[in-house]
């Protein structure tokens, strides 16, 4: 008897785990099939001109900052984020079903951009009752968040080309439900096979601590985590027009160099956590903040298919363990708000997503696409700096 109520709860626990996973790639398979395709999507369907496809991007940042830091706070406050990751799914579900029928600029920006933020922060608040989770049944957080984020790499893998594939061979509406479809059997994950963490009353007062404790730090470690992936966004949006007008070669090549290094993160996220606890988790984005100015530098003076392909492991190694240990860096800075901190480590990939769109365009138009490397390599250079202030936890 004892010994088959020992193995109740592990085998419990498996499923659990198995959930998470599962969700974690739904999750990143719903915004993979949607945002490689969004600009083809706004200028083929919607027929916006290229400054109003621009301003869709920047708007989309903007709201989903908003909303994704409004339901973070509540999350940590009161309420179970079980409920709150379902009703994120039905909305994004709204959203694609908007998307997918749907071609009025304003009607996308202003409704389906504010459904699909919704929708995006089920990733975060997600990622945020996995850690709780991990934390009431001490097991160890490190290791299982990274896998987590080995899953979302995972789908990112996967989902451009699906995304391509749907919509160059059975059009726009049935790539968008097709992501409907990712959220619908998420949230059903979710409701029946996640577990619940009900606040009690006096979690606020007494079991939360104050953002203050560690603002200078998590200030850093937000501008360090903001200028990481706004680098790597500069990178999205140039590297293809830098591979074609300037070097001249294939264009293949940039969709082969993109899908080398988000194969290559996979192993490297695993690695960072299973070595997180040795090492550190400064020591760790102190590597990665090295490859990335080795990867700039090079970016800068190799011109070659294969070396190009080459320095995609630096730039695995830099992304690799900027997505596996930065968040969890987040959560060690602000015990307690791990809705907060989980939503305020997302929010540095929109941000850089801003930053990214302003730089990239001004600096090709004025200069060159190779010039925008350059001012990725400032960026990696200040990030070390920072880097270098940061306290570890």
């Amino acid at each position: 008897m004892q010994n088959s109520s020992a193995a109740a709860p592990r085998r419990s626990f498996d499923l659990t785990s198995s959930s998470f996973l599962i969700v974690a790639f739904l999750t990143g398979i719903a915004g993979a099939l949607q945002t490689p395709t969004l600009s083809l999507f706004l200028t083929n369907e919607v027929h916006a001109r290229p400054a109003m496809v621009g301003f869709f991007f920047t708007g989309s940042a903007v709201i989903g900052i908003l909303v994704s830091q409004f339901l973070a706070g509540r999350s940590d406050r009161k309420g179970d984020r079980k409920s709150l990751i379902v009703f994120c799914c039905l909305l994004g579900v709204l959203a694609c079903v908007l998307f997918a029928w749907n071609r009025n600029y304003f009607i996308l920006l202003f409704v389906g951009v504010f459904l699909s933020s919704f929708g995006s922060t089920a990733n975060p608040q997600m990622f945020a009752l996995a850690r709780e989770h991990a934390d009431k049944t001490g097991r160890e957080a490190v290791m299982f968040s990274s896998i987590l984020r080995a899953q979302v790499s995972l789908a990112w893998v996967i989902g451009p080309p699906l995304a391509y594939a749907l919509a160059m061979g059975f059009g726009f509406t049935v790539m968008y439900l097709s992501a409907a479809m990712a959220f619908i059997v998420c949230g059903i994950i979710v409701w029946f096979l996640l577990p619940s963490m009900h606040k009690g009353k006096g979690a606020t007062a007494g079991h939360i601590e104050a953002p203050r404790t560690n603002r200078r730090d998590a200030l850093l470690l937000f501008t360090i985590c903001t200028l990481m992936w706004g680098t790597n966004s500069l990178y999205i949006i140039n590297m293809p027009l830098f591979i074609i007008e300037e070097l001249h070669l294939p264009e293949k090549l940039a969709g082969v160099m993109m899908g080398t290094a988000a194969g290559l993160e996979i192993p490297t996220m695993l690695i960072a956590g299973y070595y997180a606890k040795r090492f550190g988790k400064r020591f760790l984005m102190r590597i990665a903040a090295v490859s990335g100015l080795l990867f700039y530098a090079g970016m800068l003076t190799v011109h070659t298919p294969v070396l190009l392909l080459g320095l995609q492991l630096l730039n695995a190694i830099y992304i690799g363990i900027l997505a596996g240990i930065g968040m969890l860096y987040f959560q060690d800075l602000m015990p307690g708000q791990a809705g907060s901190a989980t939503t305020l480590y997302t929010n540095t990939t929109r941000v850089g997503w801003i930053i990214a769109g302003s730089l990239a365009g001004v600096v090709a138009e004025i200069w060159s696409y190779h010039a925008v490397f350059w001012i990725a390599l400032v960026m990696c250079v200040i990030t070390s700096g920072c880097l270098m202030r940061v306290k570890d936890v």
